[in-house]
């Protein structure tokens, strides 16, 4: 494995490299669920290349970028060890320069849920995406459905401008207790733990309910809320969404997304579940 830290070493590497480039791009703090997105990058390309770049951009104020876990080493250990052939780790200078051009997140689904509670995040984000991507070349990129929005608008962005990366979306991952995994987990004490699983129970609760036949959003919502409101510190939103992230009324097998974000702690926490 090679690792790069600058534009020009990743660029001479990337050229170098023959055949399907699978990519992952991560801020680090590596985990089962980013190592689920590397397996499946190295089972379906030739090479797989992995970024670990915490961006700031995407980073309101006030939020976690001076406290966001780094594990440098021991993230270049795991992905020598899941057979990353090329590792790029840029400081920040070697990403953004001081007079940026920009592209913005869309007006209406790029400023509602995530974008509502953290404005300009999704800007931040599809910058840097955009970036990885050029950088990359990849044929594909592997990106996970926890963060659903995210997805959503990356697949967008690559759309509306006809890039030719294949954006994967893959399976959510969950410790053996159903906590989605998350580097922000770290930040959870026992005690916390213990309450931000109110998140996947309250996930799962809906899920029987539309098993048994229930399809009205707001019964749905409502049995949600009742499970986690005694448990969070802070609800955000329980939404229940169809693919463009428009609200439904009546849950669509096939075509539906529940969503909640939520404060356990100072910790914030999303999950989701696919219906």
């Amino acid at each position: 494995m090679v690792v790069a830290r600058d534009y020009k070493s990743f660029t001479e590497v990337r050229d170098g490299l023959k055949g399907t480039i699978g990519f992952v791009p991560t801020m680090g703090a590596l985990h089962e669920g980013h190592l689920s997105l590397i397996r499946r990058a190295r089972e379906e390309n030739d090479h797989v290349i992995v970024s670990i770049f915490v961006n700031p951009t995407q980073f309101l104020e006030g939020e976690d970028l001076d406290k966001y876990p780094r594990r440098e080493e021991a993230d270049r250990k795991i992905c020598e060890l899941a057979g990353v052939d090329l590792l790029y780790m840029p400081t920040t200078d070697q990403i953004y320069e001081e007079d940026e051009l920009c592209i913005g997140a869309p007006k209406i689904r790029g400023y509602i849920l995530e974008g509502a509670k953290r404005p300009g995040h999704f800007d931040g984000m599809l910058q840097v995406v955009m970036k990885l991507l050029n950088l990359s070349r990849a044929d594909r990129a592997y990106f996970g459905k926890k963060d659903a929005q995210q997805l959503a608008l990356i697949e967008q962005m690559v759309r509306n401008y006809f890039m030719k990366t294949e954006i994967v979306p893959c399976e959510i991952v969950r410790d053996a207790d159903g906590l989605a995994l998350s580097s922000r987990n770290l930040y959870l004490s026992d005690e916390e733990r213990r309450r931000a699983l109110s998140l996947s129970r309250a996930l799962k609760k809906a899920g029987k309910l539309i098993q048994g036949g229930e399809r009205k959003s707001e019964v749905i919502r409502s049995v949600m809320t009742g499970v986690l409101e005694p448990e969070v510190t802070k609800l955000e939103y329980v939404a229940i969404v169809n693919r463009k992230f428009q609200p439904l009324e009546e849950v669509v097998p096939g075509e539906t997304i529940i969503l909640v974000a939520a404060w356990v702690g100072k910790t914030r926490l999303i999950d989701n579940l696919w219906v």
